[in-house]
C-alpha cells in the first residue's frame, strides 16, 4: 500500500515539474550572439540593451578558455573593473548562467586589461512574467437616473451582462503590481493542482 502511495505520490511530483517548468521556463541568451565573449568586436552595452532579460533566463559565455574566464561581480567591481573577489567565476570555455533574482548583474572578463577594453556586461533582471493575461475592463460609472431605460432588453439583469468585462491585450509590465498579482495567482493554482494529484 505505502509503494502505492509513493509511486502516485512521484507520478504527481512530476507532473507539477513539468507543468511548473512550462510556465517558468526562460529564453537563452548567447552573449555576444555570433562572437561570443571576447574583448573586440562586441559592444555588451548595446547588445545588452537590445534584450530583456527575466528571472528563469539564461545567459551562455562562450569563448576561449586560455584567453577569458567570466567573473560575475559587484556593481563596484564592474565600475573598477577588479575581478579580484567575485561572487561567482566561470572558466570553462562554455557556461551557462542561469539569472535567479531580479536586479542588477554585472560580470567582467578577469584577464587584465581586457574589462577595460569593453569585454564587460551589465544587465537588468525582471521578475519572471506569466505571459498575457486577461484584464478586467472599468466599467463607466452611470448616474442612478440611467438606470431605468425604456425598453429593457431581456438579458438586463443577467449576471453576463452586469459581471465583469475582460479585454485581452498586452502583457504588463513586469514591474507591474497586475504582473506579480499574476505570477503569484498563477503559482499558487500550480500548488493548488498539485495538491490535487497528491490526494487522488
Amino acid at each position: 500500500m505505502a509503494l502505492i502511495k509513493n509511486e502516485s505520490l512521484f507520478a504527481s511530483l512530476m507532473i507539477f515539474v513539468a507543468l511548473f517548468g512550462v510556465v517558468v521556463g526562460g529564453t537563452v541568451h548567447n552573449v555576444g550572439d555570433s562572437k561570443g565573449w571576447t574583448m573586440m568586436g562586441v559592444d555588451y552595452e548595446a547588445w545588452a540593451s537590445s534584450r530583456t532579460f527575466q528571472v528563469g533566463d539564461s545567459l551562455v559565455f562562450v569563448y576561449n578558455k586560455d584567453y577569458h574566464d567570466v567573473n560575475k561581480v559587484t556593481p563596484n567591481n564592474f565600475e573598477l573593473c577588479e575581478p579580484s573577489n567575485p561572487l561567482e567565476r566561470y572558466e570553462t570555455g562554455s557556461d551557462t548562467v542561469t539569472l535567479t533574482k531580479p536586479g542588477v548583474h554585472n560580470f567582467i572578463c578577469g584577464v587584465p586589461s581586457h574589462c577595460d577594453i569593453g569585454q564587460k556586461l551589465q544587465i537588468v533582471v525582471l521578475p519572471a512574467s506569466l505571459g498575457p493575461v486577461a484584464a478586467p475592463v472599468p466599467r463607466p460609472v452611470r448616474s442612478p437616473s440611467s438606470f431605468s431605460s425604456p425598453s429593457p432588453s431581456p438579458l438586463a439583469d443577467s449576471p453576463v451582462k452586469n459581471g465583469p468585462r475582460y479585454q485581452m491585450g498586452p502583457a504588463p509590465a513586469p514591474h507591474s503590481t497586475a504582473s506579480d498579482s499574476s505570477a503569484g495567482m498563477g503559482f499558487y493554482s500550480l500548488i493548488s493542482l498539485f495538491s490535487l494529484f497528491i490526494l487522488v
